[in-house]
């Protein structure tokens, strides 16, 4: 019999990417294209989603194309997306009638606090499990329907669509209008329990119920493409950090990854049932497959990790490319007492502070520029501390291993000093590429390609594990330093700042 393979398209922050797997969950292909990065003003981030679906045709296309593939070799396509980011097109014509306004973007700052009344950030906790925050979609819908001029009428009229990058996609795909748990449940909308839209938080943020599309699994047969992947079913759609946990195969409670990517997304199952944090964590549905009950988890935000580097290569010019930060943080035994918290659009998990914005603490006339790039790596850590901390608070249980996964796990030293501020050891598997490999599993068993998740975990392999090595007075020393630290970025801004 002729093999046949899943795809799995990725469509990410920075990037849209197309992965072809085999049955046997190995790599058979990679398409990869960056597309723009607009920032119209300070704290604002747009994407042009017209491009990107241009950019994701491309690398569907070009995957196949690198192994003489077509679409009659494929099974099914799974998709994984950035989260929260906020699309509005045209019913009719399917033209975006504004950019995609990315998940890091800040312009509702203003808007989620006037939202919050006497209540404040928790007043749809309850019910949606998030706080409000810039970070979701809710309210960045709200700032669309009131600065492009008639889009509130028409959204009432149901000829404007709302979707998050996943619904994007399927809309181009199939003609339909979907979404699954897991996106919708980042948007601020989606009741946790009944996994429908929640009617009185979308009264309280005036969004018209006509735009939305419907809540579907996250796996199951949405439709068939057209175009060029004619009659491939298209059979699942992920949030990225939801199809990583699946890729990691954290299919047991207290299962737990990081994905370390622009920014860094751990989560842990809890199991059939919504955990309600009471520190700082977002409660979310980690994935739900077909009609059975869907499975919860934890999970902390935190938003600038990755994109440090970035800044720290194209802003600072410190270092040509990514990878060199580890060779010049090499040339210091540790960070000379500095500390660099990056709250660039506030801070996230466990802290949910819009007002803070980004310091480096510590500094004196020792502090070289290895120093600053130690402090640099040494800030994913610390971060990933407070969300864990927070994480095994919740819980109820201590988390016992880190299963990683993302561009910055290449980093040996980052992952080392993972280990050593966690104190529990770090594993990446052998394929890190676990968003798309999560929405390939995904397809995969909707159409039957693996007949159960145990032959997905058959398939997990670990490539590397870092054990702590650091002595527990200087972890925690470090710990405390670093929360004096975050300390000193709160209270930022102002009223009056734009």
């Amino acid at each position: 019999m002729t093999e046949r393979y899943i795809a799995a398209v990725d469509q990410g922050t920075a990037s849209s990417r197309c992965i072809v797997f085999d049955v046997r969950a190995r790599i058979v292909s990679v398409s990869q294209i960056e597309h723009e990065q607009i920032n119209p003003q300070p704290g604002w981030v747009e994407h042009d989603a017209a491009q990107i679906w241009r950019n994701v045709q491309y690398v569907i296309g070009d995957a196949l194309a690198k192994v003489q593939l077509s679409a009659s070799d494929l099974v099914a396509l799974g998709l994984t997306n950035q989260r929260e980011t906020t699309v509005l097109w045209d019913r009719a014509t399917g033209v975006p009638v504004h950019n995609a306004i990315n998940w890091q973007d800040m312009r509702t700052d203003h808007l989620v606090r006037e939202l919050g009344g006497d209540e404040g950030t928790d007043r749809f906790r309850d019910r949606c499990g998030l706080p409000l925050a810039t970070y979701f979609s809710g309210p960045k819908i709200r700032w669309l329907l009131d600065n492009v001029d008639g889009l509130q009428e028409r959204a009432e009229a149901g000829d404007v669509l709302f979707g998050t990058m996943d619904s994007w996609m399927i809309w181009n795909l199939t003609g339909r209008h979907y979404t699954d748990v897991t996106n919708a449940g980042r948007t601020m909308l989606m009741n946790l329990e009944t996994l429908d839209w929640d009617d009185s938080v979308l009264d309280a943020m005036g969004v018209p119920r006509a735009m939305l599309p419907e809540i579907r699994p996250s796996m199951e047969i949405y439709g068939e493409a057209n175009s060029e992947l004619s009659g491939v079913p298209v059979a699942a759609a992920l949030g990225d950090q939801h199809a990583a946990m699946f890729g990691q195969t954290c299919f047991e409670n207290g299962d737990a990854k990081c994905t370390y990517g622009t920014g860094s997304f751990l989560l842990m199952n809890t199991g059939p049932q919504p955990v309600r944090s009471s520190n700082g964590l977002l409660t979310t549905v980690g994935y739900k497959i077909g009609d059975q009950p869907a499975t919860y988890a934890l999970e902390g935000s935190i938003a600038v990790t990755g994109a440090l580097v970035q800044w720290f290569r194209d802003k600072i010019g410190l270092i040509g490319s990514a990878s060199e930060i580890e060779t010049l943080a090499r040339t210091v035994e540790d960070s000379g007492g500095c500390y660099f918290v990056p709250a660039f659009a506030g801070l996230f998990a466990p802290h949910w502070r819009s007002d803070a914005r980004g310091v480096i603490a510590g500094l004196t006339g020792y502090i070289n520029k290895g120093h600053l790039a130690r402090a640099v790596l040494e800030a994913t850590a610390w971060q990933t501390r407070e969300v864990v901390d927070a994480m095994n608070s919740d819980a109820g249980v201590e988390m016992t291993a880190l299963k990683v996964d993302g561009g910055m796990t290449a980093n040996n030293m980052l992952m080392q000093t993972l280990a050593d501020v966690l104190d529990v050891p770090v594993v990446r598997p052998l394929v890190a590429e676990t968003p798309a490999l999560g929405a390939a599993y995904a397809a995969g068993l909707a159409v039957g390609f693996w007949p159960a998740v145990e032959d997905l975990q058959a398939n997990w392999h670990k490539a590397a594990e870092w054990l702590p090595a650091m002595e527990p007075a200087v972890r925690e020393k470090g710990y405390r330093k670093w929360r004096k630290a975050v300390q000193r970025t709160m209270d930022w801004v102002d009223d009056d700042d734009d």
